[in-house]
């Protein structure tokens, strides 16, 4: 297959997340591994050339060259300077650095910092044609990454990058495209490992393998790349408007919907041809499920007010917070009701609500393991989009008093009060899959409320849009967690429906979240097929198997290796 036909069956695998990035890789694959040539590849790289750990790369034409980088290039290393040099504003006598963070796609030229000319040597102030590589950061997507100077600059480099400098017959443009190669990548995730800090050392850059073409050829590359990155633009620009025309259309349904949120009118959101997120989907269905407008009331269902005199008058403890039996206050939190409720709803404080609440038992890390008795469900054990995991759930002994305590029992909501400000306040309703205990941790507040009342109706209700944007205003931060404390949480305004409509809306949810659950399902097959596609298409225009990844070139075998002919 050529490369052409593979872009010309783009919409096939539009959808896979990479698409378009796959495709600017293949294309710089292809041009430093000599398959726009149409010569056989039947030279590898030398075998003295690979050390440990090192990956050797693709064969090429025999017409090309291998050459190493101290044949083509020198490196420099940038200007070491004391925080006390730098300044954020230039002063008289200094220059600007770029350094590790002015690498992008290109180079941009922010957060300049600057230094007096004694400490600049001649060879490190930046000139048009060399190549801006970062040699040293924390970070090891930073490492290697590289950008051509293409416009004038009147400065140096900094010390944790250096400069490639062109100093062989190949052009600037040609050697800049090799640093953005698949090739290249490989070599410097292999290079690029130091202890404590990724560096990337000249010695590193010294060695690299650089495959040459014939001069004459070089520039047939060249073309050949700018006429397929152009392509892979306009196939970007069209994904990017199809992305959009599907958010537009995805607004429009959610909108129309809005104007008239009946069950009768669902179709606007399940529509095959709308393709509304799941997590979109999700939240409208919860904004209506809270705001009584996704099933029908009925007149003769016991009203909520009677339901809330029913829950003042049962035997109830103190909502507490603590493992002490530190009451909650009992002064009144005044609230504005936050939207019109439906006839027979009521607004209610949440102390007002359970029977009882409490935090649960206190265990360290170094009391935690999986040989211990009893399980302990933790804040990750709650999903960020609601629901139970127990996947990673962890264990700690517990004496017979304490099981008692503090077992969690199927329907108990449950409520994160500490964690960081984005997952603080996560809830869900625990749904028992044992019979083996499992006691809950001190940063969880368990709450159970009387015969009848739906917890699942109440987590709807924090998980919704409204509920969740009430919750925000009730975080603290302390030094290094926030939380959702005690008295505050107690005054959290709830909406509370009649017994009989909490079932009639926890049935409709469920049911809802099925479809939306197989629509994420589909998607993400769709996606998964997409990514497949890709891969195979990759694989079958580069002779590798389908990893996902652009490695060995057709023809060769292992190692890279040219297949002897039978």
């Amino acid at each position: 297959m050529k490369l052409e036909t593979f872009f010309e069956k783009f919409d096939l695998f539009a959808d896979a997340p990479d698409a378009v990035p796959r495709m600017r890789e293949l294309v710089l694959w292809s041009a430093f591994s000599g398959a726009f040539s149409g010569e056989e590849r039947s030279q590898p790289m030398p075998k003295e050339w690979v050390k440990e750990g090192a990956p050797e790369l693709p064969a090429i034409p025999a017409s090309w060259k291998w050459q190493r980088g101290s044949d083509v290039f020198d490196v420099i290393r940038g200007v070491s300077y004391k925080k006390t040099d730098a300044s954020d504003f230039p002063i008289a006598g200094s220059f600007p650095l770029l350094r590790a963070n002015n690498i992008g796609k290109g180079i941009n030229f922010d957060e300049l910092v600057y230094v007096p000319r004694d400490n600049i040597r001649d060879e490190q102030f930046v000139r048009l044609g060399d190549i801006l590589i970062a040699m040293s950061s924390g970070s090891k997507k930073l490492v290697g990454k590289a950008a051509p100077v293409v416009t004038e600059f009147k400065g140096a480099f900094g010390a944790f990058c250096g400069v490639i400098r062109n100093k062989s017959a190949i052009p600037d443009d040609v050697l800049a495209r090799y640093f953005q190669t698949p090739q290249y990548s490989s070599w410097v995730t292999a290079a690029g490992r130091g202890i404590g800090i990724n560096n990337l050392g000249k010695s590193n850059l010294d060695s690299l393998p650089i495959p040459t073409p014939p001069l004459a050829e070089q520039k047939r590359i060249v073309a050949k790349v700018d006429e397929l990155m152009a392509l892979c633009d306009r196939l970007e620009e069209q994904q990017q408007e199809r992305e959009k025309r599907h958010a537009a259309l995805a607004r429009a349904s959610l909108a129309r919907f809005a104007e008239a949120p009946t069950a009768g009118n669902l179709h606007y959101l399940f529509h095959d041809s709308v393709p509304i997120p799941p997590a979109d989907l999700r939240k409208a269905i919860l904004t209506l499920a809270v705001q009584g407008k996704l099933v029908s009331q009925d007149p003769n269902d016991e009203p909520a007010a009677r339901l809330l005199k029913r829950i003042d008058a049962a035997p109830k403890r103190a909502m507490r917070t603590r493992t002490s039996d530190e009451p909650e206050s009992e002064e009144s939190t005044a609230f504005e009701p936050l939207f019109e409720l439906p006839v027979g709803w009521e607004w209610a404080p949440f102390r007002r609500l359970p029977l009882h609440a409490s935090v649960g038992i206190d265990r360290g890390r170094s009391m935690q393991g999986p040989d211990k008795a009893v399980g302990y469900f933790k804040m990750n054990n709650i999903r960020n989009s609601g629901g139970v995991d127990l996947s990673d759930l962890t264990r700690i002994d517990a004496t017979p008093e304490e099981v008692e305590t503090f077992a969690l029992t199927d329907g108990d909501f449950l409520f994160n009060t500490r964690n960081s400000r984005e997952l603080v306040g996560k809830t869900c309703v625990f749904r028992a899959s044992t019979d083996d205990p499992i006691l809950y941790n001190n940063n969880i507040l368990r709450v159970r409320f009387i015969e009848g009342f739906s917890p699942d109706f109440l987590d709807y209700w924090f998980r919704s849009p409204q509920g969740s944007a009430e919750l925000e205003k009730l975080k603290s931060n302390t030094t290094n967690v926030c939380a959702i404390y005690q008295g505050k949480l107690s005054g959290f305004p709830c909406v509370t429906a009649p017994l009989a409509e909490q079932r009639r809306i926890v049935a409709k949810v469920k049911e809802l979240m099925v479809l939306v659950d197989d629509l994420e399902t589909q998607l993400t097959a769709g996606r998964a097929t997409a990514t497949k596609l890709l891969s195979a298409l990759v694989a079958e225009l580069t002779g590798t198997k389908s990893t996902g990844k652009v490695s060995k070139p057709a023809g060769t075998g292992r190692r890279g290796r040219p297949r002897k002919s039978t």
